[in-house]
């Protein structure tokens, strides 16, 4: 199933069977392993993202459960993160080697993704335990899904554009938060703030399409390229947290600093084109889009319903076919 509610649907039976489609996904991921255990593990906790998402859409009117279900989901995630941790910063370097300013700093880059590479190989051979976190991780999921028939929401057209005004105003409200910490201070937890509520705003762009589908998709395009920023500034904070941790894991001061010289370089750059991005993406206010998240999502249940009945009027009014004379 889609990653997307649809209004023509009654809300309840729509996020239980999304819910419950990002959950199966991601047991199968995790169980059949098409590639490789640790590619698994990445592709299922892709699909906790989106459900963790989801599941903020009815914190409103379901606070127990989502609160219950997000820690699932979150610490289930968690015991999964090693290798594909150590993955990502090899892949940070490699990212910084295509920007880089000189012969000098491109030989320091590939030697530390080199020693990051190694890093990565020995974290993975000593995580005897991977096949049992899987397991787990499964049963979890599985669990999850038994915990969808639990969640009792109102489906009347208003309760539910109600529901979901309230869930979309609080993440925007983080997302000025966020922005504005970015705005006044350089502080990388502001900047992974300020992703983690793009992320959440892209992912819900996509769940309330219905409501209104081209203006939703460009919005989510350009959410989308924020994110990827964002996402690259993120990944070079937590290569700075290695090196301060780890500088004789990077070889001599030179190439030390070499590398360091090129993830700040970026990182700036980074953070100033991410910042034009947000206040454009961010542009309206959270209580207006709220308001029209509220007002779309209503007109979308009650026009599906108008060509439900339109529909099923229009077929009972046909007269029946004749039946064919026998060939002669």
């Amino acid at each position: 199933m889609a990653y997307r509610l649809r209004a023509s649907k009654p809300f309840t039976a729509e996020f239980r069977a999304v819910a419950e489609s990002q959950l199966s996904r991601a047991i199968r991921l995790l169980e059949d392993q098409p590639d490789t255990p640790h590619e698994a593990v990445h592709a299922a906790r892709k699909r906790f993202k989106r459900l963790r998402a989801l599941y903020r859409l009815v914190a409103p009117d379901a606070k127990t459960f989502r609160h219950r279900e997000n820690a699932r989901i979150r610490d289930v995630a968690k015991t999964l993160s090693a290798v594909r941790d150590a993955t990502a910063l090899i892949e940070t370097v490699d990212y910084l080697a295509t920007h880089a300013g000189s012969d000098d700093e491109l030989a320091a880059l590939k030697l530390a993704s080199e020693a990051l590479t190694v890093r990565r190989n020995r974290i993975a051979e000593e995580e005897h335990d991977l096949p049992a976190k899987i397991t787990a991780a499964s049963a979890a999921c599985r669990e999850a899904i038994a915990a969808l028939e639990e969640l009792d929401l109102d489906d009347r057209p208003g309760p539910t554009a109600k529901r979901l005004a309230k869930a979309w105003k609080k993440q925007r409200e983080k997302a000025d938060t966020a922005l504005a910490a970015c705005d006044s201070q350089s502080d990388a937890e502001h900047y992974h703030e300020l992703r983690k509520a793009g992320q959440a705003y892209w992912m819900h762009l996509s769940l309330l399409r219905d409501a209104w589908p081209s203006a939703m998709l460009a919005k989510q395009q350009k959410t989308k390229e924020l994110v990827d920023i964002l996402g690259h500034e993120h990944d070079l904070s937590v290569l700075t947290g290695l090196v301060n941790e780890s500088p004789d894991l990077f070889g001599d001061s030179d190439t030390l600093a070499r590398v360091l010289g090129a993830i700040i370089a970026r990182q700036q750059a980074l953070r100033q084109e991410a910042l034009e991005r947000a206040h454009e993406v961010f542009s309206e206010t959270a209580e207006r889009e709220s308001d029209l998240i509220a007002t779309l999502w209503h007109e979308a249940i009650i026009n599906a319903r108008k060509q439900r009945k339109a529909k099923k009027k229009h077929k009972t009014s046909q007269p029946a076919a004749k039946e064919s004379a026998p060939a002669a």
